[in-house]
Formats: structure tokens, sequence, C-alpha cells
């Protein structure tokens, strides 16, 4: 049966994330390589203080998605396919072997960098639920007439994801509980995936051309594309550009489906990836490491 390896983005971070990662001799070498490789110990990374900082859980939220994917690997499991959502896609790039694991932390690194001085304050995300992706964008449309709203990613059928200025997530969150929907703002203080991080990607972009990077050795799907990148190149512009673009998971989890996998294992930090798919495949085995074993994700693979 065939196995996707899933990795989250940021929202799902909760203090200590990464010490309660699976007890494993590949999770312990990469996590003590990544605090080398940056120069903090973990807690400058996990710990509550720490994670108030978009940079510290990019990069914390990255190192947990390489350690299971090694751990994993250790273990004779390598999966059929990767996708990470937003900058999971670095460590699904790491994973699928396009990408070296200090190169990811190095690009990380700016990439949060970068997205702190675009949009310093005054701006995050919200999540919209119970509404259809016309229904959201129908508010988003009327919101943004007045200020910078926009559509950030569409997680399910009636969940999308909207970035923007505090004013405006506050009035779409309003506008969609009038609809019938309800608003929730996410842990997120960055307009991530929005022509607000144009800057961003362009960044990246630059940083990018001193990297060496691989064609993948497993499929590699693009979160914003929804598409199977299978070259070096390819994977270079989707790291590049997915911060400015609007999130297409649905549709990658869709692909991902279509190409025969049925066994879903999702990296910490959270579970969101595993509810989301849960509701869209009845068929799915989905098994989220931050709730399990290692052993039961092997399991459930091999089963």
């Amino acid at each position: 049966m065939h196995v996707a390896l899933l990795f989250p983005g940021q929202g799902a971070q909760t203090p200590g994330f990464l010490h309660r990662l699976p007890e494993h001799a590949a999770v312990q070498a990469t996590l003590s390589e990544g605090a080398g490789v940056l120069g903090v110990s973990l807690e400058e990374l996990d710990s509550a203080a720490a994670l108030e900082s978009t940079g510290a859980v990019q990069l914390a939220t990255v190192i947990a998605g390489v350690a299971v994917a090694r751990a994993l690997e250790a273990e004779g499991l390598e999966p059929h396919a990767v996708c990470g959502l937003s900058v999971g896609a670095f460590s699904a790039a790491v994973a699928c072997g396009a990408l070296g694991f200090p190169e990811a932390l190095q690009l990380v690194r700016v990439r949060a960098a970068s997205m702190t001085r675009a949009a310093p304050r005054g701006y995050g995300m919200a999540a919209i639920l119970g509404l259809t992706e016309r229904e959201a964008t129908a508010l988003i449309a009327r919101v943004s007439a007045h200020t910078p709203l926009y559509l950030a990613g569409i997680n399910a059928a009636t969940e999308t994801v909207v970035s923007g200025t505090e004013a405006a997530l506050e009035q779409v969150i309003a506008a969609a509980h009038a609809a019938g929907g309800r608003g929730v703002r996410l842990r997120v203080s960055t307009p991530s995936h929005s022509p607000l991080m144009q800057e961003v990607s362009a960044r990246l972009r630059e940083a990018l051309c001193g990297v060496a990077l691989a064609a993948p050795r497993i499929p590699y799907v693009s979160n914003h594309r929804a598409r199977v990148v299978g070259t070096a190149a390819g994977i270079a512009d989707d790291l590049a550009l997915n911060v400015s673009q609007t999130v297409r998971w649905h549709d990658s989890v869709t692909l991902l489906y279509e190409l025969g996998c049925r066994v879903y294992i999702e990296a910490p930090p959270g579970k969101v990836l595993s509810d989301l798919l849960r509701r869209c495949f009845a068929d799915a085995r989905v098994v989220a490491l931050e709730l399990v074993p290692l052993a039961t994700a092997i399991a459930a693979a091999r089963r």
C-alpha cells in the first residue's frame, strides 16, 4: 500500500514539541545536527518564549519533519511520495533527497527573517470554516475593497485560509459568522501565501542560486501547484514561490490519493493535516506521529 509522508506548516506548534519527538537514534542525531548548524540549543527553538518568533517556529518545524523522516527511513520505511504545507515543503524537499538538511535550515532562516521584515506588525492569518471556496472568496472580495485581504489557502471543501491586516481579519471573521460559517485566528503573525510576501520569494530565489539541489528520488508534490515536481530546478522554484502563492492543500492531497497513496503519516507538530485527510477520504489510513509511537506508524504502513 502506498504511503505519503506529510509535513505541517506553522500553527500547530506547542512548547517542547521537539523534546517529545520519538525516541530514536536518527531523531537524536538530527536534533543535534540541527542545533549545531544553527548554533542554538533546542530550548531556543521550542520553548514557549521561542515559539513567539516565526523564525524559531519555522526552523523547529523543519527539524521535526526531517527527524521523523530519517527515523522512518532508518526503520526501512521510505514513503512513496512527500508533500509539505507551507514551510513543511522544506522538510519534504529534504525527505525526497532533493535538498540537504543544513541547506534547508539556512534557507528557512532566510525565509523567516524576510517574512518578518516584509510584514513586521499588524498582519496575520485566519481560517474560515463551514463555507465553500466560492463563498469565502466573495467575503474576501468584499473586505479587500477596504483593507488588504487575500485567499491564502484551500485546506478542504469547506475550509479556507486568509491573510491580511488585523482589521481585515476581524471583518472577514465577522462576515463568516454572519454567513453561517465561522472564523478562527491562526497563531501566525505574518500574511503568508499572499502577494504581500513577493519580496520574500525574491529573496529566496537569490538564496537558492547558491544551493545545490537534486532531482527527487520519490514524487514531491507542490503545495501550491498541486502537481508532482520532478526536477531540481522545479523544486527550487517551488520553495521560492510557495510563501507568496495560495496553498491548494485539498488539491494536493487529492493528487496523492490519485497516485495510489492510502496511508498518510503526518510529521509533528500537531494533527491538523491528519484531521483534514480523514474528512476527505474515508478509506485512508491516517497517522499523526504527534499522537502515536513510531512503531505504530510503521505497522500501519506495512499492514
